[in-house]
C-alpha cells in the first residue's frame, strides 16, 4: 500500500515546532489514549481523525495491513473489513463501524443540555459562536451552544490566524478555539459537541431547535452562527477519493501524515493559504491550484508574500482540476491551464480543496428565513431591499441589526448575507448579537410575543 512511505502511527506525532503559537495541532505531547484501526484512505477513517484532532483528543492509528499490531490489539486472527474502522476506547471497549457520534459519546463528550429553557442557544461552536457564548454568560445570560463538530469552525483548522488584533506573532485556529471554549464554559456557557441541527420551530416568543439525536434545546432567543462549509469541486469521481486522497479543507489531522509527500491545494483565497503554509512544513513539494489570475484577488497581502516565498511551493494560475487518475488512492490530478493547452498530469499523493464557501444552513430550511440568492441568510435593513421578507413580520419596529426576519432569531458570521469573511469580524458580531439578544428579551419579557 502506497500509503507506507508517509503514515505515521500516531495522530498526535509531534512534527515540526510553531514558534509563533503554543498550541498546534502537530505539537502536542500527549499520550494516545484512543486506538483507531482501519483503511487510512477511507472517508469513514478521516472523519474520525478529524474529529478527534480537532476536539484535541490522542489517538494512536493502526492501519489494518499492520496485521501483527491489528491482531495484538483487537484479538481477532482476521477482521472483518465490514467492521472497520474499530475504535478501541481507553477503557477497552471496541466500536465496530465506529461513527463520530458513537466514539463522541464513548468518550464522554456528549451530555444532555441542563437546563429546560435557556436564555440564549446559539448554533454553531465557530469564531462567532464562541464570541456570543463568551458575552452572553459573562452577562449573565443563561447560555448554550450547540456544534456539530468540535469549536472553532473552520477557523479551528487555521494553522495561523497573522492579522487578529492583540497576536502579532499570529495564534493559531485550534488555540484561539480551545482558549475561547474554555472562557465560555468558565462563564457557565455549556457545548453540546457532536450535535447535527436537524430544525428549527417557534416556541411562543421563542425557538426549539432540534438535535440529531432527537434531544430538543428551548431558549428565549436563538442565534444562527453555522459558518460555512467547502463548495463542492464539480470533477467526476471526486466523492470516492473523500478521504483517500482528497480532502475538503485544510486536513489538520493529516499534515503529519504529508511528510515527504507531494500535496496540491486548490483555492485562491486565505484558507488555501494558510494550508499551504502548513503542508509545506512536511510536503516534499507543494502545488498551489487557482482558477483566478492572481492570489490578491481574494488573498491578504501577508499570505501572498508568505507563500511566494517558499521554497517547495509551486503556484499555478488561471489553472482548474478536470480529472483525477486513481490505482489504490489518488496518484494524480489532470489539470486545465487556463491558456487552452493540452491537459497536464500532475502526480500527486494528497489533494485539499479550500475552494470558498456555501452557507451552512442544514435544519434551518423549513422555518421561512430570508435568504440571498447566494443562500445566506439576510438581516436587519438588508431585509428592506426585498419587501416580501417581511410580509410575516408582525412587530411595530424594524429587524434590529443582526435579527433576520424572524423575531429573535438572529445570525451572525460567515452565514449571514453581507458579512466580512474574516475571523475578526465573525467575533466582532457574535459580540454584537449579544447586545440585540438583550433588546429582545426585554422587549418580551418572558411573555408570548404579539
Amino acid at each position: 500500500m502506497l500509503w507506507r512511505r508517509h503514515t505515521r502511527e500516531s495522530g498526535t506525532v509531534t512534527g515540526p515546532p510553531d514558534a509563533t503559537s503554543t498550541f498546534d495541532y502537530d505539537a502536542r505531547p500527549v499520550t494516545p489514549q484512543v486506538v483507531l484501526v482501519g483503511h487510512r484512505a477511507s472517508s469513514g477513517g478521516y472523519a474520525l481523525r478529524d474529529f478527534l484532532s480537532r476536539n484535541g483528543c490522542p489517538y494512536q492509528w493502526v492501519d489494518i495491513e499492520d496485521q501483527d499490531r491489528v491482531r495484538a490489539l483487537l484479538q481477532f486472527d482476521q477482521v472483518d473489513q465490514a467492521r472497520l474502522p474499530i475504535c478501541v476506547l481507553p477503557d477497552g471497549t471496541q466500536l465496530a463501524r465506529a461513527t463520530v457520534e458513537e466514539v463522541a459519546r464513548g468518550l464522554g463528550m456528549v451530555s444532555g443540555p441542563s437546563l429546560s429553557e435557556y436564555d440564549l442557544a446559539i448554533v454553531g461552536a465557530g469564531p462567532s459562536g464562541l464570541a456570543a457564548s463568551v458575552y452572553a454568560a459573562s452577562e449573565g445570560l443563561r447560555t448554550v451552544a450547540v456544534e456539530a463538530v468540535a469549536p472553532g469552525g473552520q477557523a479551528g483548522t487555521t494553522s495561523m490566524i497573522e492579522n487578529y488584533l492583540g497576536f502579532p506573532q499570529g495564534i493559531s485556529g485550534s488555540e484561539m478555539a480551545a482558549r475561547a471554549a474554555a472562557q465560555a464554559r468558565r462563564f457557565g456557557a455549556e457545548i453540546l459537541l457532536a450535535r447535527p441541527l436537524v430544525g428549527v420551530d417557534p416556541d411562543g416568543p421563542g425557538y426549539v431547535a432540534r438535535l440529531a439525536d432527537g434531544t430538543d434545546v428551548r431558549a428565549r432567543a436563538l442565534l444562527v452562527a453555522t459558518g460555512v462549509e467547502w463548495r463542492r469541486l464539480d470533477v467526476p469521481g471526486v466523492d470516492d477519493l473523500l478521504g483517500a486522497g482528497v480532502y475538503y479543507g485544510a486536513g489538520p489531522s493529516e499534515a503529519v501524515t504529508c511528510l515527504g509527500c507531494r500535496v496540491a491545494v486548490v483555492g485562491g483565497g486565505n484558507s488555501a493559504g494558510q494550508a499551504v503554509v502548513r503542508f509545506s512544513k512536511y510536503a516534499s513539494h507543494v502545488t498551489l491550484l487557482v482558477r483566478g489570475q492572481n492570489l490578491g484577488a481574494s488573498m491578504s497581502r501577508y499570505l501572498v508574500d508568505r507563500v511566494t516565498r517558499l521554497e517547495n511551493v509551486d503556484i499555478r494560475t488561471s489553472t482548474q482540476v478536470v480529472g483525477f487518475e486513481v490505482g489504490t488512492h489518488l496518484e494524480g490530478i489532470m489539470v486545465s491551464p487556463g491558456d487552452g493547452q493540452d491537459l497536464e498530469r500532475l502526480p500527486l499523493d494528497n489533494l485539499f480543496l479550500c475552494i470558498g464557501g456555501v452557507p451552512r444552513t442544514n435544519g434551518l430550511t423549513g422555518i421561512g428565513l430570508a435568504t440571498d440568492p447566494a443562500g445566506y441568510l439576510r438581516t436587519g435593513s438588508d431585509l428592506s431591499s426585498t419587501p416580501a421578507d417581511l410580509d410575516n413580520w408582525r412587530l411595530p419596529r424594524q429587524p434590529l441589526p443582526l435579527e433576520t426576519n424572524l423575531p429573535g432569531l438572529f445570525a451572525a458570521g460567515d452565514v449571514r448575507s453581507g458579512s466580512i469573511k474574516r475571523c475578526s469580524a465573525a467575533i466582532g458580531e457574535g459580540s454584537m448579537a449579544v447586545a440585540l439578544v438583550h433588546r429582545r428579551l426585554a422587549e418580551t419579557g418572558g411573555e408570548a410575543d404579539a
